[in-house]
């Protein structure tokens, strides 16, 4: 980082030309396109030109992304932000866990202060991390008032969103036929563009009686896609396929979160109706909902987008997101071939593949594929450049994807532009203020607490330890010891 201050918003204003000037380019076009010491030129809300020796308007805010890397915003399918304000509470819960302390026990007493604090909070941290595009998989909207607040945070911040309205507390085919869900959905969400998107999100039991028949006809009447958590082991299975399928709501826009437990029938239906799957690697691999699927996907032909699902247990990034979910594709592939006694020796999976799952591949899922996830002129300006030239890790820089997937952070992201406005630079938010979010989300953790009792705050962020038998070692050490030895 320069040794510059907070830059002055008067000269980043939105509509005021950007030029990124000598970086190593990833488009994530079609054919994935990597370009040395070259320049993408950002005019109004799109890209207008990506190539060497751009020229611009004289007005134009040039940026120096030399040793840098330049490409579009990262995109996240599947965030509940309203959990944003527990960061960290439920490290060590399991997904049972989750279940209890949010589904039946305390999700319920969420304010709408509370969700709009999450949703504040999560929406601006999303941002400084490079993701210019967000699910907000909103499912503690109890009543329009959280459905209201949750939207207003949404708002106050400039990101590219996706309102995907929940309600964990009621059944979906009741909610999505209230007369208040209706008149929210008109009053707030038509007409808003491509800067906010909306799905209806709920989960399928596998009841025969197939009650959520009417919420997908909700939806459908709505022109709302649906994303819904599947394969989940213990919660969603292979049935709530089979009725998807049946009834004919499988369709190319349904997102299928997780999807680590299905067996090949399953799969095999979501290819065949053109879904696609959001992998949150850090939840699968540690709450156990299943195994994370890209190995399973790759087999399937089944089209991959990235999340990182909740700040209550993991990162905010997709970083992390990007380099678990590499790294648990590639132990499975390990695994497998040893159990055959075989050795893999050149890895399937590569750090250019999970780099376009976090772009081009979450606008695929979302229906943005013409608006944004790669870096094309007529594009929206969805475009961060990674660069930190205090960071040791950020150079040399020679493989740009591996460098993305293994190498950077975070904190290495140096400039943010969304719809060609700049909302970071040199590594400062432009325009966001912390304070507010930061005394909300103090609010909500006060509220929860003096709520809740200490004694029942304390117990459901420390989990009980299952006890752990350590078998007996036939190999002891001798008695013998060097002391006295010449």
């Amino acid at each position: 980082m320069s040794a510059a201050t907070t830059p002055d918003p008067e000269n980043l204003g939105p509509g005021r030309p950007v030029l990124f000037r000598h970086g190593t380019v990833l488009t994530m076009d079609d054919s994935h396109t990597v370009l040395r010491d070259a320049d993408v030129l950002v005019i109004g809300e799109r890209v207008e030109a990506v190539g060497h020796n751009l020229s611009a308007p004289d007005d134009a805010l040039v940026i120096d992304a030399t040793g840098g890397i330049v490409m579009p915003g990262m995109i996240d399918t599947h965030r509940h932000l309203w959990q944003t304000a527990m960061r960290g509470y439920g490290a060590d819960w399991t997904l049972t866990q989750y279940f209890v302390w949010y589904y039946l026990e305390w999700g319920k007493i969420f304010r709408p202060e509370d969700i709009h604090a999450g949703n504040l909070l999560s929406a601006i941290e999303a941002l400084d991390a490079g993701v210019t595009t967000l699910v907000d998989w909103s499912h503690g909207l109890r009543t329009i008032d959280h459905a209201d607040a949750a939207l207003d945070a949404l708002e106050s911040v400039p990101g590219r969103h996706v309102f995907a309205y929940g309600n964990i507390q009621a059944a979906p085919w009741e909610w999505s036929a209230s007369p208040d869900f209706r008149d929210f959905v008109t009053r707030r969400l038509h007409g808003k563009g491509d800067m906010l998107g909306f799905q209806l999100a709920f989960d399928v039991t596998g009841d025969p009686a197939f009650p959520e028949k009417a919420a997908f006809e909700a939806a459908r009447d709505l022109g709302a896609p649906v994303t819904t958590h599947a394969g989940v082991w213990g919660a969603t299975n292979d049935d709530g396929i089979r009725l998807m399928h049946e009834h004919g709501f499988m369709t190319p826009s349904t997102i299928y979160v997780h999807a680590a437990t299905l067996t090949p029938d399953s799969y095999n239906r979501i290819a065949a109706t053109g879904g696609s799957v959001s992998i949150s690697t850090e939840s699968e691999q540690s709450a156990g909902q299943g195994y994370p699927p890209s190995w399973r996907l790759r087999r399937h032909g089944i089209p991959a987008s990235l999340s990182m699902d909740t700040s209550v247990w993991w990162s905010g990034d997709l970083f992390s997101a990007m380099r678990s979910t590499l790294s648990a594709d590639r132990s499975r592939e390990h695994l497998e071939a040893h159990a055959r006694t075989e050795t893999v020796t050149h890895c399937v999976l590569r750090a250019e593949d999970v780099v376009d799952w976090a772009t081009r591949g979450g606008a695929k899922a979302l229906g943005l594929d013409s608006v944004t996830g790669s870096l094309q002129p007529g594009r929206k300006a969805d475009v961060i450049l990674i660069k930190n030239d205090q960071n040791p890790a950020m150079f040399p820089l020679l493989n740009p994807y591996g460098h993305v997937v293994f190498q950077a952070q975070r904190a290495d992201v140096h400039t943010v532009l969304v719809n060609g406005r700049v909302v970071k630079h040199d590594h400062h938010l432009v325009n966001i203020d912390l304070t507010p979010a930061r005394q909300a989300v103090g609010d909500t953790v006060d509220y929860l607490m003096t709520t809740m009792g200490e004694e029942a705050w304390t117990t459901g962020m420390n989990p009980e330890v299952p006890k752990v038998t350590v078998h007996d070692n036939p190999y002891t050490y001798t008695d013998w010891s060097a002391a006295g030895s010449d």
